[in-house]
């Protein structure tokens, strides 16, 4: 088989999260006087680092980033957490690739509460051997540290044979910080431009193009 170990993200990757997610990121702004009426304006905020999109795309200064971070955790843990839609395909994918005894795990930047919740409410945590993310105690842990902690955890010695797939640069260059391979998805939020820019090796399309790579 040739992977066997497969790691994945979770927001425009398992599920479609962007009105859970931007309904949140309106929110923070609205509590600093920004008033942003349109969802697609803040797609970029789906993927990365709550704190670094806040200061790249609205200037925040880093206790301004973590104070809008607090504020969108307060909307998302109410309501926008549910906001969110399972991508057509992902149930029966995840059920063959476990059929074809292959372990999979959810690494997401996503709060590990917060993802735990989401994978739980749509009937997909129980294919998943663990589900982890941030644990919102302040600090930030790199995406690269998630997956390189389950490797260690797990013991896994992955040789070519474990893969991450995500739909952002974030999910790729992850992959290669941990050693381990990528598979970028073209159905969430990066654009084919974006991962070609960090020199994504291996892209699918659609859940069906990713469902039959996996299973090779």
């Amino acid at each position: 088989m040739k992977y066997q170990w497969i790691f994945f993200d979770l927001d425009g990757t398992l599920t479609d999260p962007a009105v859970g997610i931007t309904g949140g990121v309106m929110y923070a702004l609205e509590q600093f006087g920004i008033h942003e009426s349109s969802r697609e304006k803040l797609y970029p905020f789906i993927g990365p680092v709550l704190t670094e999109s806040f200061r790249k795309y609205y200037g925040f200064t880093k206790e301004q980033a973590l104070l809008a971070a607090g504020y969108y955790r307060e909307y998302y843990g109410k309501a926008g957490k549910f906001e969110n839609v399972v991508y057509d395909g992902i149930a029966d994918m995840l059920r063959e690739l476990r059929a074809a005894g292959k372990e999979l795990f959810v690494a997401t930047l996503k709060g590990e509460a917060f993802a735990k919740e989401i994978l739980e409410h749509f009937g997909l945590a129980g294919y998943f051997t663990e589900i982890a993310g941030q644990v919102m105690d302040g600090l930030e842990t790199p995406k690269s540290q998630i997956i390189m902690e389950i490797l260690k955890k797990r013991g896994i010695d992955h040789q070519g044979r474990a893969v991450m797939v995500g739909d952002r640069e974030q999910d790729i260059i992850a992959a290669r910080e941990a050693g381990i391979l990528e598979i970028g998805v073209l159905y969430g939020y990066g654009e084919r431009a974006e991962l070609e820019s960090v020199h994504a090796k291996r892209m699918a399309a659609d859940v069906r193009e990713l469902w039959e790579e996996l299973l090779h």
